[in-house]
This record gives structure tokens, C-alpha cells and sequence, in this order.
């Protein structure tokens, strides 16, 4: 029996003061919603959290907008878009469109937001979803250029997806932090209220543009509450006070299908879930720089039986680390490592540690899954200890080179090509714990190839690579629980992306 057990008896219990409140929910026409993680800034260029993203794509829009079920790429804040040559594109803008703080939109605001955040000196968090770009110019008040330091052929879907566009008065005035403190964007949803690490109110943007890809919004409120602990989430959404959470253990997720008044979703995502090993030389755990080590974890670790037990219905196992609907993923020709914690052990003493040794093991999320990875440590002789903690301390632990190994997730940003995956932890970047130039360079040209057969070559041979050195240990890919109202009308996709503007109470 797990440490959270629901009863019916108290879901029962629950049922009627819950009901009264989703009824008053629904009648304001609100939705109320928690997520595990605080953002440490809701800027976009300045959070890499999910939870961030999901705020972003209601508040702000972006050039293109790509089509979750069909993968079209469609008009957005841009009419139209031409590549000129390999690094050059060209965008017509839309007339008309307006800030949540009244300033027009024109050419001025995506020249001043791509030059910005493309600096190396901005110092944004998300680099990887702007380095690939040179300059942006203004070539009349609704038209503008683009120029890459080297051909991009995936900038169209990184311009379809975290690269949101800025009213360029307002942020040159106020930065990231009054951008975080006050946001302005031109999306679905309007900022009203932002309580720091605690909760964010968004308004429906009466103003919002009618050619917009996106639908037009019908729920008039969305309260975006921080809660990091489960329980109380779920706890929440059984009194009522919640209308929908996401990323439900499994385990909780079946027991609360019995609950009247609430309704379940899931499936798989385009989150991935690996093992990092810090390997350079100023890593805290110098046998982690033995590929033997490396691959006694790998064999220790039964993927399988957590896909069963732990991970939920959706998740499928991986041998290279990347998702595999994005461009360039592929598993052919990586090696496959079964589950044997007798090579395991084997392993260790040929190492020389027969009786293994301690690490620590950090974490952000996911925690049961942490657990049971450690508890197959233990098994064959590594006593992993728990480090866990919200992301961007986590992160900091890494980039510092503090943490050894770590359980990681990768969301890609929603972004559909190995270049917003597998680059980001192995292409000399502030996650890069291993600096192979071999891989670097495979992950580079398949970053910049023009000829797709190219790129998906490069992207093969780097990550056999990686498998085969062993830097990371994919395990599955992860799916999400949804918990709602019973009758709030909504659809989970593979992104990860509650889409707010388009769901309604029934």
C-alpha cells in the first residue's frame, strides 16, 4: 500500500462541498489550476520550467503558430514568412494586433525581442532556443528579417513555439524582472495579478486579434496556483477547491476515476526521462569517468518493471536520448542494455569497487521514480542519497558541477526536432556534463544541415555516441495523469500544454 491512500468513503465525503464549489467555478466561468513547480520568472527567456511554458503560450504569441493535431505551420503575430537563402528569412507582420498595455505591434517589437535575447550578454536561460539566431531587422513597420549564424532549418518550429515576441517599449523599460513582476504580452490571456512563488491570475483578453490561429478564449479567468506538494493537490481537488492539476502519479490517478465529480486523462507526452552523468574531470564523483561504472547503473535499473509499476499506461521505453517523434530520433544502432544486476556487480569490482561506493542523486520531480532508481542502486552496492529540490536549484547544482548524476526530464520546450533535445546536453552548452567534441560537432551539423538525410545522419551517429560512452541513460518516455471537473471540457496533447483558450465548461 502506498504512503497517499485515498478511500472512497472520504471522496465521498468530499463530494458535496466539492461539487458546490466546481458549481461556482463554472458559474464564474474561471478555471483554477495548480502545478508542481514555481516558476523562478515567468519572462520566457528567463525560466525553463514547464510550468513557465504553459504560462507563456496564454500570455504571449508567437511569430507562427504549429497546429497540435495536424503539425501545420499557420499564420500567428506573422501573415507570411520566405527563406530567402539558407540563413536569411523574411516575415510579413499582422496590422492591428495590440499589447495588453495598449502599444501597437509592428516590426520594432520582434526586432527589439530577437536582438535581446539573442546576446550572449542578456544571460537568458533558454539559450539554446536562441542562439542559433544573428540579428533581426526592420525592413518597414511590418516586416522584418531574420538572419541565422548558420543554416537553421528548424528555426520555423522554434518560432512556432518558445520564441515569443515582446512589446519592445515596455521591456527595454522594465527587463526581465519588471517583465516577471507586471507581465504584458498579446496572447489569449492577460496578466492581473502575480503573487511570486505563490499564484498567477490571468483574465480572457477581450481585445485579442480575430484571425489568430489560436481560438478565440472562452473561459473568462484562469487562477494558476504554485503547489510542489502532491497531496495537496489532490487534496485539493477532492474539496473542490482545484478544477484541474496534471502530472498525477498513476497510482493516484486510478484511485481518483472512482471519484464522482472529477474526470481522468492521460497518455504519452514528448517528455523524456534519462540519467545524466557528470564524466568531466572536475566531476564530485570521480568513478563516474569509468564507463564500466556508468554501465553497472545502466544494468542495475529494471526500466521495464517501473514502466509497469510506477511510470502508468503510456510510457515506453527508449535507448537513445531524444523523443522519438522529434526530427532526427532514432534508436538504430544504439546498443540495448537489459536489466542484469549481476553484470551490474561484476561491473563495479572489475572497476575496482567491489563493494561499490556513495553518491548523490539529484532530483526535481518524479520523486517515486527517484526512489525506486535508488533503491536498484542500493542493490548492487551504490548508496545513492537523495538530492531533491525545485528545478532551478537543481540546475544551479549542475551547472556549478555539484551534481554527480541526475534524474532528469526533458520537455524540449514542445518542440518537435532533436535540436531542442539532445544538443541542449551534449553540445558544449552550461548542461553539457560530459564535452565530447566527437559528439558536438555530429550534434552541430545536424543542428545546420540544409539536406534533411544529412541532418538525420548526423543526429544517428551522435547519438549512438552517446549511448555507446554511455553520458546518459535514457529510460522512457513519460506520460501525464490529468485531473479535472467532471465537467470541464478539454484536451490533453502529447506537448504537455493545457491550452486554456480553448476549453469550456460544459
Amino acid at each position: 500500500m502506498t504512503a497517499f491512500r485515498l478511500s472512497l468513503v472520504a471522496a465521498l465525503f468530499a463530494a458535496f462541498t466539492a461539487a458546490t464549489s466546481a458549481v461556482a467555478a463554472k458559474r464564474d466561468n474561471t478555471i483554477r489550476f495548480a502545478y508542481d513547480q514555481v516558476p523562478e520568472n515567468v519572462d520566457q527567456y528567463f525560466n525553463n520550467v514547464r510550468i513557465g511554458f504553459i504560462i507563456g503560450q496564454q500570455v504571449w504569441d508567437t511569430l507562427i503558430y504549429r497546429d497540435p493535431k495536424t503539425n501545420e505551420y499557420k499564420p500567428q503575430l506573422a501573415t507570411s514568412w520566405t527563406w530567402v537563402n539558407d540563413k536569411t528569412l523574411e516575415l510579413e507582420l499582422r496590422r492591428g494586433v495590440k499589447f495588453h498595455n495598449g502599444e501597437e505591434f509592428d516590426a520594432d517589437d520582434v526586432v527589439y525581442t530577437l536582438n535581446f535575447v539573442s546576446k550572449p550578454e542578456s544571460r537568458v536561460v533558454t539559450q539554446q532556443n536562441v542562439d542559433w539566431i544573428e540579428r533581426a531587422e526592420k525592413l518597414d513597420k511590418y516586416k522584418v528579417r531574420i538572419v541565422t549564424k548558420r543554416p537553421f532549418p528548424a528555426a520555423i518550429e522554434y518560432l512556432a513555439g518558445p520564441v515569443v515576441i515582446y512589446p519592445h517599449e515596455y521591456y527595454a523599460k522594465v527587463g526581465p524582472q519588471g517583465m516577471n513582476e507586471h507581465p504584458v504580452g498579446s496572447g489569449s490571456y492577460r496578466v492581473v495579478e502575480h503573487a511570486i512563488g505563490k499564484f498567477i491570475r490571468l483574465e480572457r483578453n477581450a481585445d485579442y486579434f480575430r484571425d489568430s490561429a489560436k481560438s478565440q478564449p472562452k473561459v473568462d479567468k484562469i487562477e494558476i496556483r504554485f503547489i510542489p506538494d502532491a497531496q495537496t493537490r489532490v487534496a485539493e481537488m477532492l474539496a473542490g477547491g482545484l478544477d484541474m492539476i496534471m502530472s498525477v502519479a498513476p497510482d493516484q490517478a486510478q484511485q481518483l476515476k472512482s471519484v464522482p465529480h472529477l474526470q481522468v486523462k492521460s497518455g504519452e507526452t514528448m517528455r523524456y526521462v534519462f540519467l545524466q552523468f557528470n564524466t568531466t574531470e572536475a566531476t564530485p564523483v570521480p568513478q563516474l569517468r569509468d564507463l564500466r561504472v556508468r554501465k553497472a547503473v545502466m544494468y542495475a535499473i529494471d526500466r521495464e518493471a517501473m514502466i509497469k509499476s510506477i511510470v502508468g499506461e503510456g510510457a515506453r521505453l527508449l535507448h537513445t536520448v531524444c523523443f522519438p517523434s522529434q526530427f532526427g530520433c532514432t534508436d538504430a544502432g544504439a546498443p540495448r542494455y537489459a536489466y542484469d544486476p549481476a553484470h551490474a556487480k561484476q561491473l563495479l569490482a572489475e572497476a575496482g569497487f567491489p563493494d561499490g561506493f556513495e553518491i548523490d542523486l539529484y532530483a526535481y520531480r518524479e520523486r517515486n521514480q527517484t526512489e525506486a532508481i535508488i533503491g536498484y542502486l542500493r542493490a548492487v552496492g551504490i548508496k545513492a542519497n537523495l538530492r531533491f529540490m525545485q528545478y532551478p536549484a537543481m540546475r544551479d547544482a549542475m551547472r556549478g558541477g555539484k551534481a554527480p548524476i541526475i534524474h532528469q526530464t526533458w520537455g524540449s520546450f514542445s518542440v518537435n526536432d532533436v535540436s531542442a533535445a539532445t544538443p541542449v546536453f551534449h553540445k558544449f552548452t552550461a548542461d553539457d556534463l560530459n564535452r565530447d567534441a566527437e559528439v558536438r560537432d555530429l550534434l552541430e551539423q545536424g543542428n545546420s544541415a540544409v539536406d534533411p538525410n544529412t541532418r538525420k545522419q548526423a543526429y544517428a551517429k551522435a547519438l549512438v555516441l552517446i549511448a555507446e560512452r554511455l553520458y546518459a541513460i535514457p529510460l522512457y518516455s513519460l506520460p501525464t495523469y490529468y485531473v479535472a471537473a467532471k465537467d470541464l471540457d478539454f484536451t490533453a496533447y502529447p506537448d504537455e500544454l493545457p491550452r486554456f483558450w480553448e476549453m469550456s465548461w460544459k
